[in-house]
């Protein structure tokens, strides 16, 4: 979590620190372009919560609005999970990971007051999944061959787990499709906002589906 939200602070600066020229006008909360930074949690929905428990990451978008109400933005997320304590024999939560990244075009429907807004947000892109084992697991032949360790990239044979792990890793990259709503909070002068969103994402990734509900907050304009 310490890593997520260093790599958040870091980035946020990056984002403020753009030059004037490039924001257009800031007292305008009617700009063309639109840029956001935000801190996501993610919840694995089963069967892929079954073994992989919440997560956090980073999110950056930036895009165009056509009108007050719709816009269009391409996303970049970075996201990593953990396994459930207990789901693989032998591995802990430090001994492996999973990450998930997304890039999207999202199209966005908004209702903005001068305080407060709401949004609908949509859209689909390329998921690409990476989980991985970094320790050596003497696995036995009494360790059924589970989805849950083809996803953290262990390898199977006659149904049991074969022996001997050391830094193995399994990649699954996919389109999914995405769609949630969101609020926004003005903070300070025109166009910064707060949001907080909520959104389900989707890919059909190998061994199992990437199935997550990721609540988001963070700035934007």
């Amino acid at each position: 979590m310490s890593s997520a939200v260093t790599k958040f602070l870091v980035l946020s600066l990056l984002l403020t620190s753009l030059p004037l020229s490039a924001q257009e006008d800031e007292a305008n909360d009617n700009r063309k372009s639109n840029g956001q930074l935000g801190l996501p949690i993610s919840i694995p929905l089963n069967p892929m919560g079954q073994f992989a428990t919440a997560g956090t990451g980073v999110t950056y978008g930036a895009g165009y609005n056509f009108t007050r109400r719709h816009a269009v933005i391409g996303e970049f997320m970075w996201d990593w999970l953990h396994p459930t304590v207990g789901r693989l024999p032998g591995i802990s939560s430090a001994n492996a990971h999973s990450n998930l990244y997304t890039l999207t075009a999202n199209y966005r429907f908004e209702l903005r007051g001068q305080t407060f807004g709401t949004y609908f947000i949509a859209g689909g892109g390329w998921y690409l999944r990476h989980s991985s084992l970094t320790q050596t697991v003497v696995s036995g032949e009494a360790v059924t061959c589970t989805q849950e360790w083809l996803w953290w990239g262990a390898t199977c044979s006659s149904g049991v787990v074969t022996n001997e792990h050391t830094l193995r890793s399994s990649s699954s990259s996919n389109l999914g499709a995405n769609g949630g709503i969101g609020f926004t909070v003005r903070v300070g002068e025109a166009p910064w906002r707060v949001y907080v969103e909520s959104r389900y994402h989707y890919a059909p990734s190998r061994f199992v589906h990437t199935q997550l509900v990721i609540t988001t907050v963070g700035i934007r304009y």
